[in-house]
């Protein structure tokens, strides 16, 4: 009687291993089928080794992953409790969640550029509440009409293999599938190999292609996405981040930024070299006559002379000399001009107009260079400035005088009836470890569309808030800019920018400097030191299509010639 059991358990469970067997086969079809998503993502590689070895590695590495779910979740389950109805029916749900799980991974890949991941779950998140926001029928029908679709096929399968496995047991064609698979899989990883040890970049590029795939390198995700030329990649040169192809014109007709009434007051931009302290601000915050909010968490990677454009231009850095040589005004000043406001910029201090941009004195209506701030600070001053955007930049070492023009430019508001805005704030870097720091700043503004704001913010967002909340203008943020309304911002923001070693990138948890060999350093401020970080690919990703927003918007608009 024991033997006839134990005849019956080995023949059942031999029954449902075979079973299992074909079933995820039927899974390895669909999976691919699936999964040629990716393919459509990514476009075609250029050469036909490149080809070779997108097709051979897709189909193997797809085939691969699925066998892989069916012998860490599906045969230990086999050999545990061998029941056919509970086999099968796990079996169907689990294979019907991995394929959900690999329409969605496809889903964000097309949206982010990288796979789900638990470093980028605050990222991946808002992707799928944006789009249950934006067209929540259609996310919901899809979502469920996918799910049904896939778990009827799921049921189907595992009741035709089942039912026909004798059948199916007889045929060869799976045989050659199969070894078809597995010579793919090797003949990938063998090209792979060869592609590694030559630098072929066809081949590298589609490292992140997949899924769980081979882990890329810095230099050649920033190849990809065009900040590093490609000719300097093969040669194994180290050589400054840039565009390429050919940058969008910077030129916007803001004459469309018309207020229904005439702005009346001011937009006062008072800067400094020095960084100011949490407590400065605070002070700042106490004296304000106007809702007043403290930026804790500024970001400001540039030097003095990038900084500007930073600021004015509402760019990063690896836009500057490309915009710059098409001798376009930035598009804020350009709005001031057509409301028939002034833009004024005073420079207070020792050095002369000659340490600043010439493009940046040119932008202006007046400039002036006051060596104290002894003619600025008079309460008739304050009264005989007409409306208009009015920056005053403090080179000075200490902050005595810095600190007295605040007290006063605070004290005149109070006695206005329409107050003026203010945005004070650190402006440049004059040493590479305060690049990585977050730089407390202030921001009072009189408008009624007034919240807190708890998130990453940067120069880049002052032009977009004056745009918006100051001068009325509707002109979407993505045709002049890569900042936002800081009134607007989500919690969950990665800002991003250039300098000639690399890219700089923040997110709500870290800061992090990827150089051009692909190291990962953040600055402790404990230690007062670099630090080496692990490798945190989505989080650069995040911060190249951040970068790349003016680009990309704007190539789109422009109509094809």
């Amino acid at each position: 009687m024991v033997s006839n059991e134990s005849a019956s358990y080995s023949k059942r469970l031999l029954h449902l291993v075979s079973w299992s067997h074909w079933f995820t086969f039927f899974n390895i079809i669909a999976a691919i089928v699936l999964s040629s998503a990716y393919i459509v993502i990514e476009g075609m590689p250029d050469t036909t080794l490149g080809t070779t070895y997108l097709i051979t590695n897709w189909l193997s590495h797809i085939a691969f992953l699925i066998f892989g779910s069916f012998v860490l979740l599906i045969f230990p389950l086999i050999l545990v409790y061998p029941k056919t109805r509970v086999i099968r029916g796990v079996a169907s749900l689990v294979f019907t969640v991995v394929l959900m799980l690999l329409a969605l991974d496809a889903f964000i890949y097309s949206r982010l550029g990288y796979h789900i991941n638990a470093s980028a779950s605050s990222q991946i998140l808002d992707v799928i509440a944006a789009q249950i926001e934006i067209r929540p029928r259609e996310f919901w029908f899809t979502t469920i009409v996918l799910a049904i679709v896939i778990l009827v096929f799921q049921l189907l399968v595992s009741n035709y293999a089942w039912r026909h496995l004798r059948q199916l047991q007889k045929t060869v064609f799976a045989r050659f599938i199969v070894a078809g698979l597995v010579v793919s899989f090797f003949f990938s990883h063998i090209l792979h190999i060869w592609a590694d040890a030559n630098l072929e970049y066809d081949i590298l590029r589609q490292d992140t292609v997949l899924p769980l795939s081979y882990p890329a390198t810095a230099k050649t995700l920033l190849t990809k996405y065009d900040l590093f030329n490609k000719e300097d990649y093969l040669e194994r040169k180290n050589a400054p981040l840039s565009l390429v192809g050919t940058i969008p014109a910077y030129s916007i007709d803001s004459a469309q930024c018309h207020a229904s009434e005439a702005i009346d007051h001011s937009t006062f931009i008072v800067l400094s070299k020095k960084i100011f302290e949490q407590s400065q601000i605070e002070r700042l915050l106490d004296r304000s006559a106007l809702q007043s909010l403290m930026l804790k968490r500024h970001i400001d990677t540039s030097d003095s002379a990038q900084a500007w454009f930073n600021l004015l231009y509402s760019l990063p850095n690896i836009y500057q000399d490309d915009v710059l040589a098409q001798n376009a005004k930035p598009v804020l000043l350009d709005a001031i001009a057509n409301q028939q406001l002034v833009s004024t910029f005073t420079l207070v201090g020792d050095e002369n107009k000659a340490a600043l941009p010439t493009w940046l004195i040119d932008a202006f209506d007046v400039f002036r260079n006051e060596p104290d701030i002894s003619g600025l600070v008079l309460e008739d001053e304050f009264k005989k400035v007409k409306p208009g955007l009015h920056i005053v930049f403090f080179d000075q070492q200490d902050d005595y005088q810095l600190t007295l023009f605040l007290d006063a430019l605070m004290l005149a508001q109070q006695n206005k009836a329409i107050k003026d805005n203010v945005y004070v704030s650190t402006l440049g870097n004059e040493l590479t470890q305060t690049e990585l720091i977050e730089k407390p700043s202030l921001l009072a503004f009189n408008s009624d569309n007034f919240q807190k704001v708890r998130t990453l913010t940067s120069h880049m967002d002052i032009a977009p808030t004056l745009m918006k909340n100051w001068l009325n203008c509707g002109l979407a943020t993505t045709r002049y800019s890569v900042g936002q309304d800081i009134f607007t911002l989500k919690e969950n923001r990665v800002i991003a920018n250039t300098n000639e070693q690399g890219i700089l990138v923040f997110n709500k948890d870290k800061s992090v400097f990827i150089d051009q060999s692909g190291n990962f350093n953040s600055y402790s401020r404990q230690q007062q030191a670099p630090i080496t970080l692990k490798e945190d690919f989505p989080l650069m990703i995040d911060g190249v299509n951040y970068i790349k927003r003016f680009a990309v918007a704007n190539t789109i608009e422009q109509p094809k010639k």
